[in-house]
C-alpha cells in the first residue's frame, strides 16, 4: 500500500475501503452497489469486480499483507479504513501502536484530511487491545533474532549508536516487538544494506528512515532518526508508558515538557537530545536503567539519589554453571574452557547431570573419576582459567541428593535442583528444597521456580521462605541464563536480595557457542531485580569463592 505508483495505490485503497464499508465478502453483494450513482467511478466499480473474480478477499489481502504488524491490526479492528489509515500514515509516519498512541496524546489524528473525531476516539479505544490475542516472542527467541541486525548496525560507519526499543530492552521475559532505534545521518544506504540480513529476504515496508524487514517469520524495525534529536525517541520507545508518565509529571513540576517528540523548555522551545542521557540531565536525574523503567518507584529514587548500582558484565568473574559431553551438553569440557576463557572469565564450573536426570545423558558414580582427569588434563591445558569440577545433582522426591555424600565429597562445587514435582504439593516440594539447602556440600540451589518461558510457571511456593532457608543455611539461589528458565525473574530476585541471599547469575549453558548469550540474559533478570555486584557469588574472586563453598561444607 505504501509502495510504487501512488496512483495505483490510491486506487487499490478506494476499492478496498469500499469492500471494507459496505462488509462485502461475495459477488451477488456487487449488484446494489454498482447501480449505485453515489459509487459510480467506472475504473472503482472496475477494481471492485476484479477483486471478486480474482477471489473476493485474495486482493484485499495482498493489498495489507506487507503493512507492518501493528497498522494491519488496527486495520483489521475495524477502527479505520484503509483509507483512513492511509491518511494517518502519510501525516504522521505512524508504524506501530507507540506512533499512534503520541499522535492520539497529541490530538493530531483529528486534523488529518479524512480523519475526524470520531476516528481518533476509535484508534484510541482499539489501541489497548490490539495486540491482546498476539503471542508474545520469548524473550531468548528475540534476542537471538534482533542480534544480527544490531550487530551490523553497531558496525556500520555513520551510525552514532544503536539499542533495541520496549519489553526486548527492559528485558521482559516475553516481547511484544522487536525494533532498534539507531542514530544516523544519512539513512539512505544504512537502509539498503539491512534486507540482506533478514533470512527471508522480504521488505514490509520503507520509508525514508524506517523500515520493516521479515526475520525468522517475525517483523523487525529499524528505525534510523536524525542525530540531533534521537535520544528522544530513544527515551519515549523504550520505558513502559508508565515510567515515561512519571518522567512526564517530574518534567512538569519542573517547568518543562516532556513529549514523546522530544523535551521543550518553559520557553515552549524543544531541548535537542542526542542521547537519553541528556534528558535526564537536563531533569536533574541520573540516567535509569532499562530494566528499571517500570513504572514503579525508579524516578523517585533516581531523584532521591537512591538507585542502585546494577550488577553488569564487567563484574562477572566465571561462570558456575554449564554442560558438557558427559551429559546433555554438546561441547566437550574442552572447548567450554576455551570459550570462557574467550570471555575473560577467571573460572568456571563443570556442573553435568546426576544418574536421575531426565536429561538424554548423564553423570554416573564411575564416570565421576574418569570426568575429574579429563578436568585435571584441562586444568594443564588453560592454566589462565580455573576449572571447578562440580555436578548438577538432582533432589530427589525424599529429599535426598542423587549421589551419595562420598561421591559429593569429590567435586569442587555441588549445585541441586529440582527438575519435576512428581504431583508433590508445593509443601512437599519446600520440605525437598529445604533438605537439600540443609545439606552441608549443597552450595547452589538452581533455577529455584523451574519454569518454562513461556509454556510452564513456576513451582507455586512461599518463596520469601525458600530465601529465608537459603539465608540460615548459607546457600546461593542462582539467576539461570537459559532461555527457557529466566529463573529467578526480576521479581523474585528482587526479593532474594532484599531478604539476603547471595545469588549466582550462570549461563546453564549446553553450548560453547551460548555462552556469552545466556549469561547477557541472566545479567538482565538481575538488573530487572535490582541486584548489585556485591550480591553475586561470582563477582568475586576464585578464593572467596571456594572459601564461601569451604565454610559451608565445614558446618558438617
Amino acid at each position: 500500500m505504501m509502495r510504487g505508483d501512488a496512483a495505483e495505490e490510491a486506487l487499490l485503497e478506494r476499492a478496498a475501503a469500499l469492500v471494507t464499508q459496505y462488509r462485502i465478502d461475495s459477488d451477488d453483494q456487487l449488484g446494489p452497489l454498482f447501480q449505485s450513482a453515489e459509487h459510480a467511478d467506472p475504473e472503482v466499480m472496475r477494481r471492485l469486480r476484479q477483486m471478486f473474480e480474482a477471489g473476493g478477499w485474495v486482493l484485499l489481502e495482498s493489498a495489507i499483507a506487507d503493512l507492518p504488524a501493528d497498522l494491519r491490526w488496527l486495520f483489521e479492528s475495524g477502527a479505520v479504513t484503509l483509507e483512513q489509515l492511509t491518511a494517518i500514515y502519510r501525516a504522521r509516519g505512524a508504524t506501530s501502536v507507540a506512533d499512534l498512541a503520541a499522535a492520539v496524546a497529541d490530538v493530531a489524528l483529528g486534523g488529518i484530511d479524512g480523519v475526524g473525531p470520531d476516528v481518533e476516539t476509535a484508534v484510541a479505544a482499539a489501541l489497548p487491545m490490539l495486540r491482546v490475542s498476539i503471542p508474545r516472542i520469548p524473550l531468548g527467541r528475540a534476542t537471538f533474532i534482533i542480534e544480527p541486525f544490531l550487530a551490523a548496525l553497531r558496525a556500520s560507519a555513520g551510525i552514532n549508536w544503536a539499542y533495541p526499543i520496549g519489553s526486548l530492552r527492559r528485558g521482559q521475559d516475553t516481547v511484544g516487538d522487536i525494533e532498534i532505534v539507531a542514530s544516523c545521518a544519512d539513512a539512505a544506504p544504512i537502509l539498503g544494506q539491512l534486507l540482506s540480513i533478514g533470512d527471508e529476504g522480504r521488505c514490509l515496508h520503507r520509508s525514508e528512515r524506517r523500515t520493516y524487514i521479515l526475520s525468522d517469520r517475525v517483523q523487525v524495525g529499524i528505525r534510523l532518526p536524525a542525530p540531533e534529536n534521537a535520544g528522544a525517541e530513544l527515551l519515549y520507545l523504550s520505558g513502559s508508558p508508565a515510567h515515561f508518565g512519571l518522567l512526564q509529571t517530574f518534567a512538569a513540576e519542573r517547568g518543562w515538557q516532556l513529549k514523546p517528540g522530544g523535551l521543550f523548555g518553559p520557553d515552549g522551545q524543544l531541548r535537542p537530545s542526542p542521547t537519553e542521557d541528556n534528558i535526564y540531565d537536563t531533569l536533574g536525574l541520573p540516567l535509569i536503567p532499562p530494566e528499571l523503567r517500570n513504572g514503579e518507584d525508579e524516578v523517585d529514587k533516581a531523584a532521591g539519589g537512591t538507585l542502585p548500582t546494577l550488577f553488569c558484565r564487567r563484574d562477572i568473574r566465571g561462570d558456575l554453571h554449564m554442560h558438557t559431553t558427559w551429559s546433555d551438553g554438546r561441547d566437550s569440557i574442552d572447548a567450554m574452557v576455551e570459550a570462557s576463557r574467550a570471555l575473560g572469565y577467571q573460572y568456571v564450573a563443570i556442573t553435568d547431570h546426576s544418574p536421575h536426570s531426565a536429561a538424554t545423558r548423564n553423570l554416573t558414580i564411575d564416570g565421576v573419576k574418569r570426568q575429574a582427569e579429563e578436568i585435571a588434563a584441562a586444568r594443564e591445558r588453560y592454566p589462565e582459567i580455573a576449572v571447578l569440577h562440580g555436578c548438577e545433582v538432582d533432589i530427589l522426591p525424599d529429599g535426598r541428593l542423587d549421589f551419595p555424600d562420598r561421591v559429593l565429597e569429590r567435586f569442587d562445587i555441588v549445585l541441586a535442583s529440582l527438575h519435576e514435582r512428581v504431583g508433590h504439593s508445593p509443601d512437599q516440594l519446600m520440605k525437598r528444597y529445604a533438605s537439600a539447602m540443609r545439606h552441608p556440600l549443597v552450595t547452589l540451589i538452581t533455577h529455584p521456580s523451574n519454569r518454562m518461558v513461556p509454556h510452564k510457571p513456576g513451582y507455586e511456593l512461599d518463596y520469601d521462605r525458600l530465601f529465608q532457608i537459603a539465608v540460615e543455611t548459607r546457600t546461593v539461589v542462582e539467576i539461570d541464563g537459559s532461555p527457557s528458565h529466566l529463573d529467578l525473574d526480576g521479581e523474585l530476585a528482587r526479593r532474594a536480595i532484599a531478604a539476603g541471599a547471595m545469588v549466582a547469575i550462570d549461563s546453564d549453558s549446553h553450548r560453547a557457542e551460548w555462552l556469552d548469550r545466556q549469561m547477557a540474559l541472566g545479567l538482565v533478570m538481575a538488573r530487572r531485580g535490582w541486584v548489585e555486584a556485591r550480591h553475586v557469588i561470582n563477582a568475586r574472586p576464585l578464593d572467596e569463592v571456594r572459601a564461601l563453598i569451604a565454610a559451608k561444607r565445614a558446618s558438617r
